[in-house]
């Protein structure tokens, strides 16, 4: 069993999409303190505070996120299933900054790597953004996909589609009716994901990014992984 690590590491100040709260991390005790011992300048922590946005590092939205009409859908109310799929991985990583993923893309790409999208797959999406831009001016002018790509992936029934951008499409552009049309055909994405290069090749995985269990919540940090085993092929 070979278990990749698709997530992102969660530190202070790290970089959020525009209109989120920035992430702060502070030491709320130390070891030193709790041994009532003098704290010196560099004491160990024992607990730290998180100040941050469900929507922070590697996430999955709920469907309440971005649509009045799907109040009540929140994360915690969203099939574990949803969670726990097979995946697929296709290399986009031609795509340059604010370039659109269209479905004649996706399809050619599936063709290409000898693919196919299953029922309740997760489809993600390596553009190389994360390791060409990260913590730069231009991590926000990520690629991303057309409405109209979006649309055929709900169509296919699939669970969701990751990217490794802070947005599934491109900011101005399509982001917004993106994230609606997840909404209304009943399936999400995950954002800021890593390491899909050690995907691209390998086939079918298995996938797992389980959220926390946020009672209401527009989305939640998850442990994203995938997982090649000799049972999927």
């Amino acid at each position: 069993m070979k278990i990749i690590d698709l997530s992102q590491e969660i530190y202070h100040q790290m970089p959020v999409y525009k209109v989120l709260p920035q992430v702060k991390v502070t030491m709320h005790a130390s070891h030193e303190q709790w041994n009532k011992e003098k704290i010196p300048k560099d004491p160990t922590p024992s607990v730290y505070k998180l100040e941050m946005s469900e929507h922070t590092g590697t996430h999955v939205d709920a469907l309440n996120h971005m649509r009045k009409e799907d109040k009540g859908k929140s994360i915690d109310k969203m099939p574990l299933e949803n969670f726990y799929t097979e995946g697929i991985c296709l290399d986009f990583s031609h795509k340059k900054l604010k370039e659109l993923i269209t479905s004649a893309e996706i399809k050619e790409a599936l063709k290409s790597e000898n693919l196919v999208i299953n029922k309740g797959d997760t489809v993600l999406f390596y553009t190389n953004h994360y390791k060409n831009y990260f913590e730069t001016d231009s991590w926000k002018n990520g690629p991303g996909l057309t409405a109209e790509a979006t649309r055929w992936l709900g169509n296919q029934k699939i669970a969701a589609f990751g990217v490794e951008t802070m947005s599934p499409g491109v900011t101005g552009v399509s982001n917004r009716e993106v994230h609606h049309i997840c909404g209304e055909l009943d399936f999400t994405h995950y954002e800021n994901m890593i390491n899909l290069d050690q995907l691209i090749g390998l086939g079918r995985f298995r996938f797992i990014a389980f959220p926390l269990k946020i009672k209401g919540g527009t989305g939640s940090p998850v442990r994203a992984v995938a997982i090649f085993d000799e049972t999927l092929s």
